[in-house]
């Protein structure tokens, strides 16, 4: 048997819906096969309780024999999918959600997300409706979004008078999304980061992040997740590395002082970026 290690002091983020999320969560993009099974069972073990994966990433059948194989008991953990921009009519989103639920092999998905609005389809407010009454059928536990502006989930609540509980976005330093940050704090909607670190290879070695984290004796890593701790927001990084998964939790022996933060407020750079130019792709840590 696994020695299980008590969840670090974490934040804790609240949605309007009563919706908890730990601040740093576990990502699972190109997680598969066997070895994907012992990755997610390591970071449980270390103290992960948010496991987010995605119809698309093609191994909700290995996060949920990780979840069930796991020492920690299934009501202690948060686990995610998404629902694809293919399937947003609504019987196919119903059915498509049921999968999800059926290819875990568990009972019910604690949060369940719409990818990503796939405008030029124009049906995502149907898919909206779907994931509220599966919401109401009880196969998923919370709702929410990805990828979403905020006249796309104006859209949502206008329609159906259900607002999501997360958003989860790309988001990182070179990224701030301050306007959507502002909209989803406004809604009590947890704004939630894929991509946490950026482009790693380009973060990692920028000199503001590696000045500040040489100055509070951290990994660069550490620095930026920190960041998203104090920014408010649930970050969800990534690694097979049991040592890196450890490591991606530890962040709380120190703190970004106010001159940290505002030189990383600098760094935002949207003209860089554009909306959902990969919904799917997310870094490694």
């Amino acid at each position: 048997m696994a020695t299980l290690l008590d969840p670090p002091a974490i934040p804790v983020r609240r949605a309007h819906d009563g919706l908890e999320l730990p601040a740093i969560g576990f990502g699972t993009y190109k997680v598969n096969g066997f070895a994907g099974v012992e990755a997610i069972k390591s970071a449980l073990e270390v103290g992960y309780r948010l496991i987010d994966s995605a119809f698309n990433y093609e191994n909700e059948g290995v996060v949920g024999k990780a979840i069930r194989e796991s020492d920690v008991p299934r009501e202690d953990i948060i686990v995610a999918s998404k629902l694809p921009g293919r399937h947003h009519q609504y019987d196919q989103a119903r059915e498509t959600i049921e999968e999800s639920v059926a290819r875990m092999g568990l009972d019910y998905i604690d949060l369940y997300l719409i990818h990503w609005p796939n405008p030029s389809q124009g049906q995502f407010v149907e898919a909206w409706q779907a994931l509220v009454d599966a919401q109401k059928q009880g196969i998923v536990k919370h709702i929410g979004v990805s990828n979403f502006l905020p006249g796309h989930i104006d859209l949502l609540i206008r329609a159906t008078g259900v607002t999501p509980a997360v958003n989860q976005v790309e988001l990182h330093p070179f990224f701030q999304q301050n306007e959507q940050r502002a909209y989803d704090d406004a809604h009590g909607i947890i704004t939630e980061a894929w991509s946490p670190l950026g482009r790693a290879n380009q973060m990692l070695k920028d000199p503001t992040v590696t000045r500040i984290a040489a100055k509070h004796g951290v990994s660069p890593v550490a620095a930026i997740l920190r960041w998203h701790i104090q920014l408010g927001d649930v970050a969800i990084p990534k690694s097979m590395h049991r040592e890196r998964q450890r490591a991606n939790l530890d962040l709380t022996g120190f703190a970004l002082d106010e001159q940290d933060m505002r030189d990383i407020a600098a760094m935002d750079n949207p003209e860089g970026y554009t909306f959902g130019q990969n919904p799917h792709w997310h870094e490694e840590a």
